[in-house]
């Protein structure tokens, strides 16, 4: 009668086997599995290498990017996009093309469109806001108002309509959404879709009777109606 292998020995028969089958695979393919050991060790070192360099090239551009603000802040815009050579510290410009990755490299695209903004050059403040990714929520409304401004100062009135339409929809809420409306309206007017800008005034006073907007929306309305002979 034969004994019975008890759970202990099946799982060490098992192990034995298994342990054989893998030395056997291994002194068959030894140059293969030594090439993907190395492999997958090269690959979680370069992720590893690639987070500790993001984290210093971030840790580099804030502090670059701090100084560049205060220049920002007292209306040096020149320097706020230039750097300072004296001084060794870099502008706007410098920091986004340098730290492009990074969120403060990204943020230097928004103060560089800023600045070219408030220095009248509205063709390189267009390129930079393009370059600029404009955080989720109620943070990112600002800058997409911003290119909407920049696109009305060069005349392009459906591309800002359109952009205001963007930044109303960007973080839905009773203060920026129906601003951002009633700028689209006033583009709209500008681009000649007097139905368009319309539908947007109306929608001030239908869900936003109470914002600030309502008062000149009901005013707009009222003068495109009258002017268009509805």
């Amino acid at each position: 009668m034969s004994k019975k292998l008890s759970k202990e020995d099946l799982e060490q028969d098992l192990l034995i086997e298994y342990s054989s089958r893998f030395m056997y695979f291994y002194s068959q393919n030894k140059a293969t599995v030594l090439g993907s050991i190395i492999g997958i060790i090269l690959a979680v070192g370069l992720v590893i290498g690639y987070f500790i360099y993001s984290s210093q090239q971030e840790q580099q551009a804030q502090v670059l990017l701090g100084v560049a603000e205060q220049a920002l802040l007292v209306g040096d815009f020149e320097q706020a996009l230039y750097g300072d050579d004296d001084q060794f510290t870099l502008g706007f410009i410098q920091i986004a093309r340098n730290y492009g990755r990074t969120g403060a490299g990204n943020l230097a695209n928004y103060y560089a469109a800023l600045s070219e903004f408030e220095l009248g050059n509205y063709e390189d403040a267009l390129s930079h806001i393009e370059s600029y990714s404009p955080p989720r929520g109620i943070l990112g409304v600002a800058p997409i108002s911003m290119h909407a401004n920049i696109l009305l100062e060069l005349g392009r009135f459906e591309d800002a309509a359109r952009m205001f339409e963007r930044a109303a929809n960007w973080d839905v809420n009773s203060s920026t959404t129906p601003y951002n409306l009633l700028e689209a309206a006033q583009a709209y007017v500008e681009a000649g879709n007097r139905q368009r800008a319309i539908a947007h005034l109306e929608t001030i006073l239908n869900d936003y009777p109470n914002s600030q907007a309502a008062a000149q929306a009901q005013r707009h309305r009222g003068m495109l109606t009258i002017g268009s002979g509805s």
